[in-house]
């Protein structure tokens, strides 16, 4: 079977198959255990640790998506590598919370497996097609060596293993920015990339949602063992549902419909897939654990469940108000890439939750009242932000 009968049929339009969405449900677990990985050791270390293996899942789950855009999820041999890199994800997730103890090599190696395996099978499923089998030959040569260097951090230990398992995320996000420039095969120009740009943008729409369900989960735990709800408990839940549904909307009632609409109609998808989305959506979604882990931390002793580790006030704050800062910054330069307008409300918004930090590590606020101050701020940007749709609808 060549490559023509694998394509994917963009006559009338590409969806999201249900393959893509079943796919994705392992992510939806993979999250969850990044949040626990953070939550267990809630510290800058802890932090660094957490990123750099969200950093491999999402270069694992965009990878994918990248494939599944040019060839159909729906014939029986994307299906099958699909289910394939799935059950490696399994493996991949089910180390996550021990991926800097005894499972390490169970994290390396399952990202060797998927960022290898999977570009195999797209040069072999893209043969009949010389530009974007070539493209794939560049692909792998990358993901051969950032495979190479995962594995290596799993049989490392200690600090060598959080230093491999850096360079191979740091192999495959360099590779796609320098375009996979290899020796005697070049690099791809990014207008040579057929990219289905509102499928590439529904994907990874997809993937901010999977977070922001991990953020709705988190606050949700908790309650599930409290035995007394006081209000300042109450009181507390409330705040954090708030800000997490202030960055739902912020994201998806006007910008998310605008970036399909403006990698529909771009020059060069490729480029912007690349960027705004491939590059800068994982901003966004470092930000929204962050505040999740936040609200956990903050409502778990709120609500009668105090655990082992008690972050201090600025630790708190660095996760939620901290968290929120990052989610905007990375959503000020996704509506700067798709719209080519700055929106200036976005760094008032991020220098008033720098204060509340500053504050928490001044005055020794205590994680309640930053979370209720994160969430009023993220609300006035969005009250902003929908006036200003209004206005822009009316002029238009």
């Amino acid at each position: 079977m060549g490559f023509v009968g694998l394509l994917r049929d963009r006559s009338t339009g590409t969806r999201v198959s249900n393959t893509e969405l079943f796919f994705d449900l392992i992510y939806v677990v993979a999250i969850t255990q990044l949040a626990v990985l953070l939550r267990g050791d809630p510290t800058w270390w802890g932090a660094l640790q957490t990123l750099v293996i969200l950093g491999m899942v999402w270069n694992a789950w965009v990878y994918t998506t990248w494939v599944t855009n040019w060839l159909d999820p729906e014939r029986t041999p994307t299906r099958l590598m699909l289910l394939g890199v799935m059950a490696v994800s399994l493996v991949m997730t089910a180390g996550i919370t021990q991926a800097y103890g005894e499972r390490g090599l169970w994290v390396g190696l399952a990202y060797a497996v998927m960022q290898i395996g999977r570009s195999l099978y797209a040069v072999w499923a893209m043969r009949a097609n010389p530009s974007l089998r070539r493209n794939y030959l560049r692909i792998l040569s990358w993901c051969v060596l950032s495979g190479t260097l995962a594995v290596l951090g799993g049989l490392a230990e200690g600090e060598a293993r959080l230093a491999f398992f850096a360079a191979a995320v740091l192999v495959d996000v360099i590779g796609g920015i320098v375009q996979f420039w290899t020796p005697w095969l070049g690099r791809t120009r990014t207008q040579d990339w057929t990219v289905d740009g509102p499928h590439f943008a529904e994907r990874c729409q997809a993937f901010v949602l999977i977070a922001l369900g991990e953020s709705v989960i988190g606050i949700s735990t908790p309650l599930t063992v409290a035995e007394h709800i006081g209000a300042a408990g109450v009181v507390g839940l409330v705040g954090a549902f708030v800000a997490v549904v202030a960055l739902f909307l912020l994201y998806f009632d006007r910008w998310a419909e605008s970036g399909v609409e403006a990698i529909a109609r771009s020059d060069d998808p490729g480029k912007l897939a690349a960027r705004a989305f491939h590059l800068v959506h994982p901003v966004m979604i470092v930000g929204i654990i962050l505040l999740a882990a936040g609200n956990e931390e903050t409502l778990a002793p709120l609500l009668g469940h105090v655990e082992a580790h008690e972050p201090g006030p600025v630790t708190l704050a660095l996760f939620t108000a901290g968290g929120a800062a990052v989610f905007l910054l990375g959503h000020l330069v996704y509506v700067r890439m798709i719209s080519h307008r700055t929106p200036l409300w976005h760094g008032a918004a991020i220098v008033a939750l720098a204060a509340v930090i500053g504050a928490a590590g001044a005055f020794g606020i205590d994680g309640l009242t930053v979370g209720l101050l994160t969430a009023a701020i993220l609300l006035l940007l969005l009250a902003g932000e929908m006036r200003r749709a209004r206005l822009s609808a009316t002029e238009g």
